[in-house]
């Protein structure tokens, strides 16, 4: 039986801080300059209080691509075809997307799940966990029911716990949904109380959308007025079923003991609803990069986040996220193979 939201939440510990202050030591003692290797040492040392060792390993990575469609591209609001969810998620489900370039090369698994692609969607590489055909549009109600969103969380706590059943060391969020940029500056413009024309991404249209877009975000929030401190209700009623998937997945992975790499804007949006949700779940992440999306720094501010990669990166589905993986791989190598300065 999976967990709720709420028993998951309680299942959650802090981070082992013995295993923190061996492993800091543990770098102290390297032949090397201390502090010299900056974030790629502090993601390392939280990675020991996660798994509870100084020594952890993340030796099996998976990357859970969310895939859903999002009402609000009736507002005009991205270039794009919304049937190009569907399509990418069968492109990711045969190993033909960006994201699976990276995973291979990582050496990770990717999982394509379907939380609410709206265009009919059936490959045996995509995992069907819909909860519905596509959101609401947020300019005229909400997303989704209180239900459909508790639903959703719920199905990235499973896919979290199923994960760690199968020795899962380091899960990583993905996403893919036209429209999603929309939803997520949304959840982004409640959660940290700035004016949409602050957080609205350009996502795959151009620089000059921005106010349309920053106008429908005004809109949703004046038509379905979320309460500011219920993260639950404002991805109900502004957020998408890709965000609520991610959030899960965040409080699921820390209720299992899992490490979690947020990916670009849309998953730090989807990580501080979870953290609003489980503020426990922030010591199990871990941040890759900073989007250039307008809202990636704000978010991992609030998160307390500094990301190692700053590469103008914002793309989603996971990418960002395998690049912050490789990178935590590089560092787990200097952690645990260079030579103590008192053995030189």
């Amino acid at each position: 039986m999976s967990l709720t939201i709420e028993e998951a939440a309680e299942r959650i510990h802090p981070l082992d801080a013995k295993a923190q202050i061996q492993a800091r030591s543990r770098w102290d003692s390297r032949a090397k300059l201390p502090g010299s290797l900056g974030e790629l040492e502090w993601a390392v040392v939280r990675l020991a209080g996660i798994r509870r060792t100084p020594s952890p390993s993340i030796g099996r990575k998976q990357v859970v691509v969310f895939c859903a469609d999002n009402g609000v591209t009736a507002e005009s609001v991205t270039p794009s075809d919304p049937r190009i969810t569907a399509a990418q998620a069968v492109n990711f489900a045969e190993g033909g997307g960006t994201i699976n370039a990276f995973a291979r090369r990582l050496g990770a698994d990717v999982l394509v799940v379907d939380i609410g692609i709206a265009t009919p969607c059936r490959h045996p590489g995509i995992l069907r966990r819909s909860i519905r055909p596509g959101t609401g549009n947020i300019a005229y109600g909400p997303a989704m029911t209180a239900e459909e969103c508790r639903l959703a969380v719920e199905t990235g706590i499973a896919l979290a716990e199923d994960a760690a059943s199968r020795g899962v060391d380091l899960l990583i969020t993905g996403e893919m949904g036209i429209g999603n940029t929309t939803t997520s500056s949304a959840v982004a413009a409640v959660l940290l109380g700035r004016p949409p024309e602050e957080v609205a991404s350009k996502g795959a249209g151009r620089s000059g959308a921005i106010p349309h877009k920053a106008a429908v975000i005004r809109r949703a929030i004046g038509q379905n007025r979320p309460d500011p401190g219920n993260p639950l209700e404002i991805l109900a009623k502004v957020g998408g079923l890709d965000l609520a998937g991610m959030c899960g997945l965040h409080i699921g992975g820390a209720a299992c003991g899992l490490p979690v790499v947020i990916d670009g804007v849309i998953s730090a949006a989807a990580a501080l609803c979870a953290v609003r949700i489980a503020p426990l779940c922030q010591g199990y992440m871990l941040p890759s990069h900073c989007s250039a999306e307008p809202a990636g720094r704000l978010l991992l501010d609030a998160l307390g986040f500094r990301a190692p990669i700053q590469a103008g990166l914002c793309l989603g589905e996971g990418t960002g996220g395998v690049l912050g993986a490789a990178l935590l791989d590089y560092a787990l190598s200097a952690y645990l193979e260079v030579v103590d300065l008192a053995d030189l």
